[in-house]
């Protein structure tokens, strides 16, 4: 009754279905595996965002690598900003998706190093991008700021190019150890994003505070490809099921034909 099981299109399908539980079944574990990172990160983060402010050479210092659990974590300094270091980031979009720039100011700390800190977003001043656009003013004199630590920028991360031949005084990435040999001075290592004081009339436009990545969505996806593996065999059970049942009727109908054909005189 099944021995259509052994035709070659049938030896396929079997071999495609055997192939396809196993493949599901990991897809469904690395969807999982992705879904308990991505919890972890946002537990990171939460936990980061929703601590005390402390200061920011507890967690720096020139040439330091910003940890991802240090990341986020909300700092302060007590200096002033040098806007003749300033420079600003391309290629930045804020919150309605506008291309503009990030604006980086250095902060000259008390005992002399310098602090990077991004003040925030800025409109495009135009398509070419070409010239240094209108940069609203820090706050003037000693000032004491907060922000989130971030690391470096680096293309790997961020995806981002780091483009030669910029107009002057653009970069693409925020380097703490690029941003050291330009202004040839002891820079802390990564850069802080300013949360306060918050700018005069609204620019630059303050970055807001990150957003939790979708975990939930993974673990959906890891139940759907199981799910899908547990089908396959349902799904090739029933087509065998259905072949062998088209079969035995073909067969009945041929039988029944005969019986029906008259005999030959």
């Amino acid at each position: 009754m099944y021995r259509f099981l052994l035709s070659r299109q049938w030896v396929i399908l079997t071999l495609i279905a055997l192939l396809l539980i196993p493949t599901m079944i990991e897809l469904g574990f690395w969807q999982m595996h992705r879904y308990e990172e991505r919890t972890a990160r946002n537990d990171l983060v939460a936990e980061a965002l929703d601590a005390d402010p402390v200061p920011v050479e507890r967690l720096t210092s020139p040439g330091k690598r910003i940890t991802s659990a240090e990341r986020y974590r909300s700092v302060t300094a007590t200096g002033r900003f040098d806007t003749a270091g300033e420079v600003v980031v391309r290629r930045r979009t804020n919150a309605d998706d506008e291309v503009g720039y990030h604006v980086l100011t250095p902060f000259v700390l008390d005992d002399g190093k310098v602090l990077l800190v991004n003040r925030g977003w800025i409109p495009a001043d135009g398509p070419s991008q070409t010239e240094y656009p209108e940069v609203p003013a820090p706050p003037s004199g000693e000032v004491t700021v907060t922000g989130r630590m971030m690391p470096d920028e680096t293309t790997e991360a961020s995806g981002i190019k780091n483009l030669k031949g910029l107009p002057d005084r653009q970069v693409m990435l925020i380097d703490s150890a690029r941003e050291a040999e330009r202004l040839d001075a002891s820079v802390l290592g990564g850069y802080i994003v300013l949360t306060t004081p918050e700018p005069k009339d609204g620019t630059p436009e303050l970055i807001g505070r990150p957003g939790d990545e979708d975990a939930a969505l993974n673990f959906a996806y890891a139940i759907q490809w199981w799910l899908f593996s547990a089908a396959v065999p349902v799904g090739w059970w029933f087509l065998v099921r259905r072949e062998a049942r088209d079969r035995a009727d073909a067969t009945d109908t041929a039988d029944d034909a005969a019986e029906a054909e008259p005999a030959a005189v």
